[in-house]
């Protein structure tokens, strides 16, 4: 089972998100006022997702691709109990736990690209 939420204002003009079995499961609005940074706006629309696909690449890769590279914008998931995925323009980090390296990587990319600190708190 694939679970993860993406927000509908980091992805650019023109993304589309249509993979077979892919759900939406919930969509919140929520003001972010006091927490946005830069260019991000002041009230997200969280859109929460889940598939029962065995193969989470086509997911990974129209993230990528639809994710603004402007605003430190990321999205992530996890890929049943084994994997935590996130996702940031251009690219894709996939980490096993918090003490995974691979974890570090994707919060220092992160940073590089404009994410404000206090955003790089993704469960694990």
């Amino acid at each position: 089972m694939i679970t993860g939420c993406v927000v509908a204002e980091s992805l650019r003009p023109g993304a589309v998100l249509e993979l077979a079995g892919l759900r939406m499961c919930r969509v919140s609005r929520v003001d972010l006022a006091g927490s946005a940074r830069g260019s991000q706006p002041p009230v997200w629309t969280i859109l929460e997702f889940e598939s029962d696909a065995e193969d989470d690449t086509p997911l990974a890769q129209a993230l990528s691709d639809g994710l603004s590279p402007d605003g430190g914008w990321y999205a992530d998931y996890r890929v049943g109990d084994r994997e935590r995925v996130v996702v940031f323009a251009g690219r894709v980090f996939r980490y096993s736990g918090a003490d995974d390296p691979r974890r570090l990587e994707a919060v220092a990319h992160g940073a590089s690209v404009g994410v404000p600190e206090h955003q790089l708190d993704w469960k694990d």
